[in-house]
C-alpha cells in the first residue's frame, strides 16, 4: 500500500513540475523574448537553438535547485553563472514591460472605469509576499 502511495505521489510530483515547466517555456516564447533576441543580433537563422538552450537551461537550473548541487568553478562559476542569469533577468523584465502595455487595451475591452491602481498595487504586493515567504520559509 505505501508503494502505492509514494508512486502516487511521484507521478503528481512529476507531472505538476513538467505543467510548471513547459508554462514557463511557453510564456517566455509568447511574449516574445527569445524572437526580439535573434532580431536584435542578427541570428534570426539560429532561433531553434536559442529554444533549446532555454529549455536546457530551465532543465539545469531545475535539477540545480531541486537537488542543491553546487556550481563547479567556485568564484568564477559563481561571476558567469550570474551574468547569465542577470542577461535573462534582464531580457524577461524588458519584455514584460511590454506586456504590461496590454492592461490600458484590456481594461478599455471591459469598460473598466476606476480601480487599475488597485490592481497593479494588488499584484505588485502579491508577487513580494509571495517573494519574502519563499526566502525566508524552509520547507521541510
Amino acid at each position: 500500500m505505501m508503494f502505492v502511495r509514494y508512486g502516487l505521489l511521484a507521478i503528481i510530483g512529476f507531472t505538476g513540475g513538467f505543467v510548471i515547466a513547459a508554462g514557463l517555456v511557453a510564456f517566455i516564447t509568447v511574449i516574445g523574448v527569445l524572437t526580439r533576441l535573434a532580431i536584435r543580433t542578427n541570428t534570426a537563422s539560429r532561433i531553434m537553438m536559442y529554444e533549446d538552450v532555454v529549455v536546457l537551461g530551465a532543465g539545469i537550473g531545475n535539477i540545480v535547485i531541486l537537488f542543491e548541487l553546487n556550481l563547479p568553478f567556485g568564484i568564477i562559476g559563481m561571476i558567469i553563472f550570474g551574468g547569465f542569469a542577470g542577461s535573462f533577468v534582464g531580457c524577461l523584465a524588458v519584455a514584460l514591460e511590454e506586456v504590461i502595455q496590454v492592461f490600458p487595451i484590456f481594461a478599455q475591452r471591459i469598460k473598466l472605469k476606476f480601480g487599475i491602481p488597485f490592481i497593479v498595487f494588488c499584484l505588485a504586493l502579491g508577487k513580494g509576499v509571495g517573494a519574502l515567504l519563499h526566502l525566508y520559509m524552509k520547507y521541510k
